[in-house]
């Protein structure tokens, strides 16, 4: 199984995970909606990027341009939850699994091209 392979499906699952939990209003989820001062409906479109970008990640096995797009898309998102999470008073525990996903997003980008 190469790199990339591996690199796709993990993110795959942790952006359809979340992605999903968004879409659907999940409590926890509408939680962290409001703790970041995010409207459902806002958090809910947030979702579903994060769902078209797990397509993206796997379509740019085919069309590179595609996954490169869907890779900074996954990026803009992550730094805007980072800045989310910050402006709310957050510490780094909260902040990490932004950072984490971003090291891994700029992961597949490299191993992609």
């Amino acid at each position: 199984m190469s790199v990339l392979v591996v690199l796709t499906a993990v993110l795959a699952l942790w952006f359809t995970s979340l992605g999903a939990g968004k879409v659907l209003g999940t409590p926890s989820m509408a939680e962290r909606a409001a703790h970041v001062g995010v409207g459902l409906g806002a958090y809910r479109v947030i979702g579903l990027l994060e769902l078209a970008g797990v397509i993206g990640l796997f379509l740019g096995w085919a069309v590179t341009g595609i996954g490169v797009a869907a890779a900074v898309g996954f990026l803009l998102l992550l730094v805007g939850a980072a800045a989310a999470h910050l402006r709310a008073g957050d510490r780094l525990p909260a902040v990490a699994p932004a950072f984490v996903s971003a090291a891994l997003v700029v992961a597949y980008l490299i191993v992609l091209l």
